[in-house]
């Protein structure tokens, strides 16, 4: 189990737009930057903020291009079936990764 980091707390104040700053050494620890996104999650008084971490969509199109490409040049065109068996198989293994 991983250990928190402890440290004094900090007053931050909420704007009239329902804004908050982050402690600029908590952004710093945790690669903050902007347009990141958070979870947030409330129960009762409290609110907790956990970072997300979202697939590069980019990347993931790029890698599933090169899956097929390589299919092409090896087999030739593929019909509709052997490309949607292609994307189940891809999606179970990134599904699989992010477990480990």
């Amino acid at each position: 189990m991983r250990k928190a980091a402890v440290v004094e707390p900090e007053v931050t104040v909420v704007s009239a737009k329902g804004q908050i700053v982050i402690p600029a050494y908590v952004r710093n620890r945790l690669g903050l930057k902007p347009r990141s996104k958070l979870l947030v999650y409330s129960l009762e008084d409290t609110i907790i903020l956990k970072k997300l971490a979202l697939p590069d969509v980019k990347e993931e199109m790029q890698e599933l291009w090169r899956e097929i490409d390589k299919r092409l040049a090896k087999h030739g065109e593929m019909s509709q079936e052997e490309i949607n068996r292609v994307l189940d198989r891809y999606r179970a293994r990134r599904k699989k990764s992010k477990r480990a």
